[in-house]
């Protein structure tokens, strides 16, 4: 005996389905990828300056080879803080505390207003 048609029926879609191919979006900057998630204007601008900011910190770390021990004593913050921002895993990052890390390796931000295309 077989098992329910309705079943076996809805196993195969699920399957077809499943084996569909999906076409990648390639981003290859914070602007394009906020354009391939649809994030507003505003969302955009946030996106890409918490990009640049989390990009120099890395580099600047990378560049002195420091530890995340380091540079979370020298930012007076957690070692766990630190690691989320390394790892680019800055969700619950805020900007102020990126600033604050970047400040202490001895970077200044420098922010530039244009108008908007």
């Amino acid at each position: 005996m077989t098992g329910c048609p309705v079943s076996e029926t809805k196993a195969r879609a699920t399957k077809a389905d499943a084996m569909k191919k999906v076409k990648p979006i390639v981003a290859r900057n914070a602007k394009e990828l906020a354009k391939a998630l649809g994030l507003t204007p505003s969302d955009t601008v946030e996106f890409e300056i918490r990009s640049a900011l989390n990009d120099k910190i890395v580099e600047v770390v990378n560049e002195r080879g420091l530890t995340h021990v380091q540079v979370a004593t020298l930012a007076h913050t957690s070692r766990t803080r630190v690691t989320a921002i390394l790892n680019r895993n800055t969700h619950d990052i805020s900007t102020d505390l990126m600033l604050r890390v970047l400040g202490s390796l001895g970077v200044q931000a420098k922010l530039q207003f244009t108008k908007a295309a």
